[in-house]
């Protein structure tokens, strides 16, 4: 029998700085009956995300804020039990964006259904979803990566920067510089994921150590962090330079006037600078799941997962993203009752 009620984490209070546990609140919530065109999803896996942050606070943005005493969304993956659309039948795995529950209603035009004979059921929320199509596109149209290119990408252990330095090196850069926060983060990115260098931005100037590890400057930036990184960066660059702004989660949690980049270097040296915003690409993403397959299976694309188990622990979950806890792509295993 296909359950009548879920749990779920609810917004329980807007921060103001670093958010707490005590901004979020479980809850359990009755499921409506399917109406035509929907299905039932048990969701197995979910997604936090640094975005989501920007999310907790009041103010329109590209996508709109979380309310105050209702359930969060965002992306997850799970099985259909119940169904009452022909073209997504009970047993299908599909990807929506009503995580932060362990059952959702979905419209089946709003589930996308995945093949995990391809690749595991939560890969299409990292290597195959919106970080893996994030890195993608920035690097291939935002800021297009050039044979010979030295390309330097910032959280580079995370769940984009990870990705993106091994596209970087698929798309033929020369060298490819990250910066993460410690040592053992910087040994991984450079023994699991390609990287050339890595730079840890906790032991030293960081614009410093990046003239050093690319003295002939830099091509292309990813950036996910703002800041001190993006001015060392513009610092670094070439003439004709190409950078992705693509998150600057050193500003998120800021509560007045933060470090910023000197922007005039960027106009003398005729620089591109351009927002990147995934969900204007997504019609990119069977171009790049099939690219993306195809690298996977060859191994010549790793991907990466720090997973914490069950939806009470979500906030937690999140919560260390935003301090650099994870590797790869964070994410929240379900166990649905």
């Amino acid at each position: 029998m296909a359950p009548t009620t879920t749990r779920e984490i609810r917004l329980a209070a807007r921060p103001v700085g670093e958010p707490t546990p005590d901004h979020f609140t479980l809850a359990t919530a009755d499921l409506p009956e399917l109406a035509d065109g929907q299905v039932l999803v048990r969701n197995t896996w979910m997604s936090v995300d640094p975005y989501m942050r920007g999310r907790m606070d009041e103010g329109e943005s590209y996508i709109p804020p979380f309310r105050l005493g209702e359930a969060m969304d965002g992306g997850a993956v799970g099985e259909v039990i119940a169904s009452r659309a022909d073209a997504v039948p009970v047993g299908s795995t599909v990807v929506h964006f009503l995580g932060w529950r362990e059952h959702a209603v979905v419209d089946a035009a709003a589930a996308t259904v995945v093949d995990t004979a391809l690749a595991p059921a939560q890969a299409y929320l990292g290597v195959l979803g919106t970080p893996g199509l994030t890195a993608y596109v920035s690097l291939t149209e935002t800021a297009p990566v050039r044979p010979g290119d030295v390309v330097f990408v910032s959280a580079a252990a995370g769940a984009v920067g990870s990705v993106a330095g091994q596209l970087a090196r698929l798309l033929g850069a020369s060298r490819v510089i990250g910066s993460v926060g410690g040592p053992v983060k910087a040994k991984k990115v450079v023994a699991d994921f390609g990287f050339d260098v890595a730079l840890d931005y906790k032991d030293g100037p960081l614009a410093d150590r990046l003239a050093s590890a690319a003295p002939a400057g830099v091509d292309v930036y990813l950036d996910h962090v703002g800041g001190d990184h993006l001015e060392a960066a513009i610092g670094a660059m070439r003439d004709g330079g190409r950078i992705a702004l693509v998150g600057a989660v050193s500003q998120y949690n800021a509560t007045g006037p933060v470090p910023g980049p000197n922007l005039y270097p960027a106009a003398v040296k005729q620089l591109s600078l351009r927002g990147m915003v995934v969900s204007s690409y997504l019609h990119r993403f069977p171009e790049y799941v099939e690219r993306a397959a195809g690298w996977l299976a060859d191994g010549s694309l790793r991907a990466e997962e720090t997973v914490v188990d069950g939806l009470e622990r979500a906030p937690e979950a999140f919560l260390g993203v935003l301090r650099g806890a994870n590797t790869g792509k964070m994410l929240v295993r379900l166990d649905a009752r």
